[in-house]
C-alpha cells in the first residue's frame, strides 16, 4: 500500500485537488435555476472536478512509457525487400 502511495501521489493528489475545486465551483459560481446538468448537484460537479484534477495532474507524472523505436539498417532491409518486387 505505501508502495503504492508512493508511486502514485501525483494523481491522488490531481484527484483531492479537483475534488475540492469542482465543490468549490458549485458552492461558488454554481447553478441558480437548477436547470445545468453538471453545475446544479454538488456530487456530479466534484466528480467532473475530481477527473479533470486526475488528468491534469497526471500530465506531470514521471510515470512514462517508452516507445521502441526501430534500427535504421531494419528499415534499409525492408525498403530492398520492396523494391525487389517492383
Amino acid at each position: 500500500m505505501k508502495n503504492f502511495l508512493i508511486k502514485h501521489w501525483i494523481k491522488i493528489t490531481g484527484v483531492a485537488v479537483g475534488t475540492l475545486g469542482g465543490y468549490l465551483y458549485y458552492h461558488f459560481v454554481g447553478c441558480v435555476s437548477g436547470t445545468c446538468p453538471i453545475t446544479s448537484n454538488p456530487y456530479n460537479m466534484m466528480v467532473y472536478g475530481a477527473v479533470l484534477g486526475y488528468l491534469l495532474f497526471e500530465m506531470f507524472s514521471s510515470n512514462k512509457k517508452r516507445v521502441k523505436t526501430v534500427k535504421v539498417n531494419d528499415v534499409s532491409e525492408n525498403n530492398n525487400d520492396i523494391d525487389k518486387y517492383k
